[in-house]
């Protein structure tokens, strides 16, 4: 069998679980280390190896990472890449963390390139089996002592935005005008 219809054996049958949970935003995402994990059945049965290389491209005006995920057999190799910026100035975060970030980040969006990792869902998770679908409601926000307050406030520092806490919460004019001066 040759790489590419090894490669399109992983792509067709890969499937990577959203494992990770993103408490502020309220929403399921996989890691790079999620996908890797997931490769790993493949790799001894196709008798290949799946790798990931990362190159600094571009240092002005910022920096500038090729993350390259790699699968390749004895005989051959195919590559994929994906390309991200390091946000110098994003509050909040050390320094290595502001690489680690765009790291992660480039390393996850290589992988999904190369197994054609797709956010399709199937079709039980979007048929409402005959039911009107349930309005979602906002939380509210109204109060310095809710705990959502606390997380808003480290979001706006690390440089978020408020129009973003504002699509998942009702604020009340003092939190928005508190939350404001945080900026």
């Amino acid at each position: 069998m040759k790489l590419n219809e090894k490669l399109a054996t992983i792509q067709t049958k890969f499937k990577s679980k959203k494992s990770r949970f993103n408490s502020f935003g309220k929403y399921n995402f996989r890691s790079a280390e999620d996908i890797l994990e997931a490769t790993k059945p493949y790799l001894l049965e196709l008798g290949v190896s799946v790798t990931i290389n990362e190159v600094l491209i571009q240092n002005e005006p910022f920096p500038i990472l090729e993350s390259k995920a790699t699968i390749s057999d004895s005989e051959s190799a195919i590559h994929a890449t994906a390309i991200v910026g390091v946000d110098l100035v994003q509050k909040g975060m050390q320094m290595p963390q502001k690489f680690g970030s765009a790291s992660s980040y480039g390393k996850k969006y290589a992988l999904g390139n190369l197994f054609l990792i797709d956010d399709t869902a199937d079709s039980d998770a979007s048929n409402s089996h005959g039911k009107a679908p349930v309005a979602k409601t906002k939380n509210t926000l109204t109060s310095k002592e809710d705990p959502a307050y606390e997380k808003a406030v480290q979001y706006i520092a690390a440089g978020g935005k408020i129009e973003a806490i504002k699509a998942k919460y009702s604020l009340s004019k003092e939190i928005e005008g508190a939350l404001l001066t945080t900026l």
